[in-house]
C-alpha cells in the first residue's frame, strides 16, 4: 500500500493539513473494497481527487472511470444519460444508446453534485446500488451492471432530506463511508504554499517570471475567507500572473483581486433567513400576539379566582408569582400602594358576596369570557405552528422550547395535549 505522501504527490494534492491527510488515508483504506463512498465538502475544495485515488488503487483500475456532473445534466435527459434509452423512447431518440452505468461496467462511476439528482432518478440509482439492476428509458428489459459508485456533494444532505429533496435511504446507501474535505480557510498553513504552486505553474504556462507575494500580502492572503476555496485561489493566482506588470505583489495590489475584502465582519451574517426562526416581521408579530394571549389567559384566571373568593388579599398572596409574571419583574419601580388601589378599583368585589351578587359580578365581566370566542382560527394555527417549530429546533425538549416561547413547561405540555402533538 502506497503512503499518504506518495499518493498526494502522484495526484497533485498540495499541503500537509492533518484533515486532508486523514481524508487521503481513508480513501486509500477503502479503495480495495467495493463499498460506496460519499465525498463531502464545500465547492472548490478538490473533491474530484478522492474518487480518482479510490479508482486507481482498486481492483477496478483497469476498468473505465467515468465522472458525471449531475447538476449539469437537464432533468429531462439525466435518466437517458445514466441508464441509456431505446430507439424511439422519446422525441429525438433515433437510435439505441448505452448509458454511463452500462459503459462503465466493471469500472467506477463518480457522481459529482449527487444532491442535484431529481427524485425519480434517485429511485433508479437506489436500485442499482441495491442489486446492480437498471432499466433503459423506453425498455422493459432489466439489465445488470457491476460498477463502483463514488458520489460527491457540497450541500447539507440532512437539510435536503428534511425538505424531501433527497431520499434518506439513498443517502445511507451512498455514504457507507463518508470522506470530508476541509475548506481552505481551515488550512491556513497550506494557503501560501498552494498560491506559490499555482504562481509557478502559470509562470511556466505563460512564459513569464513567477510572481512573489510580500509579507503584508501573505498576511492578507491568510486572513481572507476564501468562499470559493482552492478554485478561487487558483483563479486569483492566474489573474495576478497575467495582469500585473510588477512581479512583487504587496497587500494593496492583492486587494484589487479579492472580492468583498472590506466587508468581513467579526460575525458571519447570512442574508438567507432560516426556516422556522422568528426573523421575519410576520412571525415576530404572531409571537407577540401569542405572548399577549398567554398574559390574557393568566389575567382571566386571576379574575375568576378573585370573583370566586372575594378576598383580594388572599388571592394576591396565593398567586404572587402569577401577578409578578403578568405585571413584570420591575414592579418595585411602581408605587405598591398605588398599584394595589388600582387593582382594587378595577375588581371591587365585596367579601362574602351572596350568590346573586357574585353572578352579577360574573355578568359584569362577561367580556373576559368572550375573548376566547373572538380569537381567529389563524392565530390558533400560528400558535400551533410556533410550538411545532420550537419543538423541532430543540429536538423535542419541552423545557428549552417553553423558555423560547415565554411560557411555563406545564403550559407547553397542556398545549401539546390540546393540539395532540
Amino acid at each position: 500500500m502506497e503512503s499518504v505522501q506518495a499518493i498526494k504527490q502522484r495526484f497533485g494534492i498540495i499541503g500537509d493539513d492533518p484533515k486532508v491527510n486523514r481524508s487521503v488515508e481513508k480513501a486509500i483504506q477503502v479503495a480495495p473494497t467495493d463499498i460506496s463512498v460519499l465525498v463531502t465538502g464545500e465547492s472548490g475544495v478538490g473533491k474530484e481527487s478522492i474518487p480518482k485515488i479510490i479508482h486507481s488503487l482498486s481492483h477496478r483500475k483497469h476498468g473505465k472511470y467515468i465522472a458525471v456532473n449531475c447538476g449539469a445534466i437537464p432533468e429531462g435527459t439525466i435518466d437517458s444519460e445514466l441508464f441509456g434509452h431505446e430507439k424511439g423512447a422519446f422525441t429525438g431518440a433515433t437510435q439505441t444508446r448505452s448509458g454511463y452505468f452500462e459503459v462503465a461496467d466493471g469500472g467506477t462511476i463518480f457522481l459529482d453534485e449527487v444532491g442535484e439528482l431529481p427524485l425519480p432518478t434517485q429511485v433508479r440509482l437506489l436500485r442499482v446500488l441495491e442489486n446492480g439492476e437498471f432499466i433503459k428509458v423506453g425498455s422493459s428489459k432489466v439489465q445488470k451492471t457491476d460498477v463502483r459508485i463514488v458520489a460527491a456533494t457540497n450541500i447539507n444532505m440532512f437539510e435536503s432530506i428534511k425538505k424531501e429533496k433527497f431520499r434518506e435511504d439513498l443517502y445511507y446507501r451512498l455514504s457507507t463511508v463518508e470522506i470530508n474535505l476541509p475548506p481552505l480557510r481551515e488550512r491556513k498553513g497550506d494557503i501560501h504554499l498552494l498560491f506559490r504552486k499555482f504562481a509557478s505553474d502559470f509562470a511556466i504556462k505563460y512564459k513569464m517570471p513567477t510572481i512573489r507575494l510580500e509579507d503584508d500580502a501573505v498576511e492578507l492572503l491568510l486572513k481572507y475567507r476564501w468562499g470559493g476555496n482552492i478554485r478561487q485561489l487558483r483563479n486569483i493566482a492566474e489573474q495576478i500572473s497575467v495582469l500585473e506588470q510588477q512581479r512583487s505583489i504587496n497587500a494593496e495590489d492583492l486587494k484589487h483581486y479579492l472580492p468583498d475584502i472590506g466587508s468581513n465582519l467579526p460575525a458571519i451574517i447570512s442574508e438567507k433567513r432560516k426556516e422556522g426562526d422568528f426573523s421575519n416581521e410576520r412571525e415576530i408579530l404572531y409571537k407577540v400576539l401569542f405572548d399577549m394571549k398567554n398574559d390574557l389567559n393568566d389575567l382571566k384566571k386571576l379574575t375568576l379566582k378573585l370573583m370566586e373568593d372575594g378576598d383580594s388579599k388572599k388571592v394576591q398572596d396565593e398567586n404572587e408569582s402569577l401577578i409578578q409574571k403578568i405585571y413584570g419583574e420591575n414592579e418595585e419601580d411602581v408605587d405598591a400602594e398605588e398599584l394595589e388601589n388600582e387593582r382594587m378599583e378595577v375588581l371591587q368585589i365585596p367579601q362574602n358576596s351572596p350568590k346573586s351578587e357574585l353572578q352579577d359580578a360574573r355578568d359584569k365581566y362577561y367580556f373576559a369570557e368572550e375573548i376566547e370566542e373572538e380569537e381567529t382560527l389563524s392565530l390558533q394555527d400560528k400558535e400551533l405552528e410556533l410550538i411545532k417549530k420550537s419543538l423541532e429546533r430543540h429536538s423535542g425538549k419541552r423545557k428549552a422550547a417553553a423558555e423560547e416561547l415565554g411560557i411555563s413547561e406545564r403550559t407547553l405540555y397542556r398545549k401539546i395535549k390540546q393540539y395532540d402533538l
